[in-house]
């Protein structure tokens, strides 16, 4: 195993041009790729391990649990795709096989929650959210590999959610199922949550997974549940406003949502954009633009400090902002404004985006032992860190803000 972690640090030298930024970001691509293959991999019992701690050391009796399974997958298959390295390749391969071994319900379908560490069942409901990722984790293994039985696997996945989750009533897809799809008193994603039925955060994945299935599998259905997925956010969860999203709803859209999440609203804007790209409807993606532009206005307009960071979220209660920087935040950010920047050609939002890449390189990215840490240095010092990999921290945000950073800007 290696022990050095090359993390491709730069100087503000570096951050001159497109061009240098473009290095830049598929070296981090690289950086963070690596760290996940020399610490992740549980070579004992298959797969990965469900957590390693902010000092690279596994914690073997860590639950196993499907959202960072499939976002392992989805990150190597892209990354293979991208980079055409072969040891990606061969990572999400082995993600692969474990999801379809034991997180897939070959009985009732889906996928399961959580798993023991040596592969046991522990959690067998089904949430949306998880489902989604399911779905956008094995179609880029089949873009990368071509395999018939993960597009089908992928498009059972899209079926049962169709089938089951949609609220014909009121419109939307409800949070969570038994194992058996029935209904579920406590549908939330995590105890932080609120339990409501419907929420933001689960329709933004599955607008999410949709999109990507519809890259690899334009099917009529696939496009027109992309299209509903689109409209629900139009007309129900972006708040037209003052361009922040409804986090937390009833069955009937009332907003229960205790405050704004930055991070949400950002990453909203530019998945709302590959969203309509991949659609191609042209009247939606023409309405939906200055939309998308102005959410990542406000979140320039309102959570960015003094070091180019984007501060987490703001609660109405207590009438405090969140100053805590997370690196999915800062992940999600800084490709929502390259994506801003290059749709409405206003240079306010590259600046914002470098400026911002100047504070995650200086205080995100742990330059000694690999990765990006949960907290900023601003706001936890060594050893008081949550984890580096585990239930809700895998390579997908920040290693998805390389590769659309990098293609943003190489273009």
């Amino acid at each position: 195993m290696s022990q050095a972690v090359d993390t491709h640090k730069v100087d503000g030298a570096a951050l001159a041009t497109d061009e240098s930024l473009t290095k830049t970001f598929t070296g981090q691509l690289h950086a963070i790729a690596r760290w996940w293959l020399d610490y992740a991999q549980d070579q004992a019992r298959g797969g990965f391990y469900g957590e390693v701690g902010d000092d690279n050391v596994a914690r073997a009796d860590a639950e196993k649990g499907i959202v960072l399974n499939t976002r392992i997958l989805w990150f190597f298959s892209e990354a293979a795709v991208f980079t055409g390295n072969d040891e990606y390749r061969t990572a999400a391969d082995r993600a692969y096989r474990y999801l379809c071994e034991y997180f897939f319900d070959r009985e009732q379908g889906g996928f399961y929650w959580s798993l023991s560490p040596t592969g046991e069942i522990e959690q067998s409901k089904k949430q949306v959210y998880a489902q989604a990722f399911a779905i956008y984790a094995l179609a880029a293994y089949y873009e990368l590999t071509a395999n018939s039985d993960a597009l089908t696997l992928a498009m059972d996945t899209f079926a049962l959610i169709e089938a089951n989750c949609i609220d014909r009533d009121a419109d939307g897809y409800y949070e969570a199922y038994t194992r058996e799809w029935g209904k579920i008193e406590d549908v939330r994603l995590s105890e932080k949550d609120l339990n409501y039925p419907k929420t933001m955060n689960t329709h933004l994945h599955v607008l999410e997974a949709y999109t990507k299935l519809h890259q690899v599998n334009p099917d009529k259905s696939v496009a027109a549940a992309l299209g509903y997925g689109i409209d629900l956010f139009d007309k129900y969860m972006i708040d037209h406003d003052n361009y922040h999203l409804k986090m937390f709803l009833d069955a009937n859209w009332q907003d229960h949502s205790p405050g704004l999440t930055y991070g949400h609203d950002i990453e909203c804007s530019w998945l709302l954009y590959k969203a309509l790209i991949s659609l191609g409807d042209q009247e939606r993606l023409a309405r939906l633009t200055p939309v998308i532009i102005e959410l990542a206005k406000t979140c320039q307009r309102e959570a960015i400090r003094e070091r180019g960071d984007v501060i987490d979220a703001y609660d109405r209660a207590s009438d405090r902002y969140h100053s805590a920087r997370i690196w999915w935040v800062q992940a999600e950010a800084l490709v929502g404004f390259l994506t801003a920047y290059k749709l409405s050609g206003d240079d306010s939002f590259l600046s914002t985006a470098k400026n911002l890449w100047s504070f995650i390189d200086a205080y995100q990215i742990d330059h000694d032992r690999g990765e990006w840490r949960w907290h900023s240095t601003l706001d936890a010092p060594d050893g008081s860190r949550d984890y580096k990999a585990g239930f809700w921290k895998g390579p997908y945000h920040n290693g998805r803000a390389m590769i659309e950073a990098a293609k943003l800007l190489g273009r």
